[in-house]
C-alpha cells in the first residue's frame, strides 16, 4: 500500500502533515537515494526515506499522553536558553513525543503529546475548530461591556479574534475576577492579549479542556495516557474515527 509523501512523515511522527511538506519543499527527504517532491507516494514495506540523511521509519505504536503543564515550563524540544522543557516530562516513554500546540511559558494546565502526526495535524488546524477552555484570573473587575467584548471578539494587532464564550464570571475577596473563557483559534497568548485590550492582566491561566478531554485530577507535572473512550472521542471530534 502507498501512501503520500507526507503523510508517511507524519506517522512516522517526523512532523506534522503540514510541516513535513514543508520539510520536503526545502529539500530535506530523500526516497531511494533522490531528492524528494510534493507529491510524491512511497512504499513503507519496500522504498527507503531519509530525513536529514536518516533513515524514516513508521512508529511501532502510536501514543498520545495528557501532561499538566507545571508554570515556568517552554512547549519546546529543547531550549537554548536552558529553561526547563516539557520533554523532561515524558522521557520515560520510548517514543518521541511532540506536543500538541503550546502553553506559554507562564501559562499552565492540559498539554497534548503525541507521536501521531496525523492527528496533532488536525488538532491544530484552524479548518477542525477545536475548543480549548481556560479558568482565567486577571486583575480588577471584568465588567459587563468588557465581557460583551471578549464575547464579540476582540481587536488585536494580527486581527479581529473570533467569538469566545466567557461563563461562571465571580469577583474574588481581593477585588480580581475569576471566569472561563473558551476560544477554538491559536493566536499567539490570544487570551492575554484580549485580556490586555479590554484592559486587565491575566494574573493566571489554566488549560482546563481540549476539545472532549478533561485536564480531571491531574497535578502540575502529572502525565498520563489518553484512554481508549478518551481516543475515539477525541478522533471522532477530529474526523478520524
Amino acid at each position: 500500500m502507498t501512501l503520500r509523501l507526507q503523510k508517511y512523515l507524519a506517522e512516522a511522527g517526523i512532523a506534522s502533515r503540514r510541516a513535513s511538506e514543508e520539510l520536503i519543499t526545502a529539500g530535506r527527504v530523500q526516497v531511494n537515494g533522490l531528492v524528494a517532491t510534493l507529491g510524491m507516494s512511497v512504499d513503507p514495506e519496500t522504498d527507503v526515506v531519509l530525513y536529514d540523511g536518516k533513515p524514516v521509519k513508521q512508529e511501532e505504536e502510536l501514543i498520545t499522553i495528557m501532561l499538566y503543564k507545571p508554570k515556568g515550563v517552554v512547549s519546546t524540544s529543547d531550549d537554548p536558553q536552558g529553561r526547563r522543557t516539557v520533554q523532561e516530562f515524558v522521557k520515560d516513554i520510548p517514543a518521541r513525543l511532540y506536543n500538541v500546540g503550546r502553553l506559554d511559558i507562564n501559562s499552565e494546565g492540559l498539554l497534548l503529546m503525541t507521536n501521531d502526526g496525523e492527528l496533532a495535524h488536525r488538532m491544530t488546524h484552524p479548518k477542525f475548530s477545536v475548543e480549548k477552555t481556560y479558568y482565567a484570573i486577571c486583575d480588577g473587575k471584568l465588567q459587563p461591556s468588557e465581557i460583551a467584548s471578549l464575547v464579540n471578539g476582540v481587536q488585536l494587532d494580527d486581527g479581529m479574534t473570533a467569538p469566545a464564550k466567557v461563563t461562571h464570571v465571580r469577583s474574588t475577596k481581593t477585588g480580581d475576577t475569576t471566569f472561563l473563557i473558551t476560544i477554538h483559534e491559536g493566536k499567539n497568548r490570544q487570551i492575554r492579549r484580549m485580556l490586555e485590550a479590554v484592559g486587565h492582566r491575566t494574573l493566571r491561566l489554566k488549560r482546563e479542556r481540549f476539545g472532549p478531554l478533561h485536564l480531571g485530577e491531574l497535578k502540575p507535572g502529572e502525565t498520563r495516557r489518553l484512554t481508549p473512550d478518551e481516543l475515539r472521542s477525541l478522533k471522532h471530534a477530529l474526523g478520524l474515527s
